[in-house]
């Protein structure tokens, strides 16, 4: 593939979100309500996913643009320590339901990602937040898999590239940091 047909895939990823930009408003709201609310975002994800949970969580907890108050937002990918202990006790199914118990609390959101919606762990994490009455948001790919029905809302990037799902899914990060920004700047 040469870098031009990388660049026109990465575009025809992007514009598959314009059908979800009330799905993507739905979910900027869920969050910045639960914020403004004095609640907390817990993000989680494997691999590249991982990472950009632990870029979303840093974006409310320091700032996305300009100078504001930072909010509560957890990356449950972050403790090594925490990670293998459950993995090796329980299961690796379990490192992200287990902290979702531990630290979330009712009308905190979850922000769950994975690529391909059929990660063993970012599902129990998505049931657990809904037995726990915590809302949630899932960033999938492809046709969503078996979690595309357990969060509060989903946005699902109907694309069969990894790389291109997860281009399109920063992008989702980042309006929803848009969306968000000007209520947080308020308060």
């Amino acid at each position: 593939m040469s870098v031009r047909q990388s660049i026109d895939d990465a575009i025809k990823a992007i514009g598959l979100l314009v059908p979800l930009e009330a799905k993507i408003r739905e979910a900027a709201l869920l969050i910045e309500d639960a914020l403004i609310s004095g609640r907390k975002v817990l993000t989680c994800g494997n691999g590249g996913s991982a990472a950009d949970s632990s870029h979303l969580a840093t974006e409310i907890a320091c700032r996305f643009v300009d100078d504001r108050r930072p909010y509560p937002a957890i990356s449950l990918t972050g403790d090594g320590g925490l990670l293998t202990a459950t993995a090796n006790d329980y299961s690796f199914d379990e490192v992200f339901s287990r902290q979702v118990v531990a630290f979330g609390q009712p009308g905190d959101v979850l922000v769950a990602l994975s690529t391909s919606g059929k990660s063993p762990n970012v599902r129990r994490a998505l049931e657990v937040a809904r037995e726990t009455g915590l809302k949630s948001v899932a960033l999938l790919g492809r046709d969503g898999g078996f979690c595309h029905d357990l969060a509060s809302v989903s946005l699902i990037v109907p694309h069969d590239v990894t790389a291109r799902i997860q281009e399109a899914q920063k992008v989702i990060i980042h309006i929803i940091c848009e969306l968000i920004e000007p209520a947080l700047k308020k308060k």
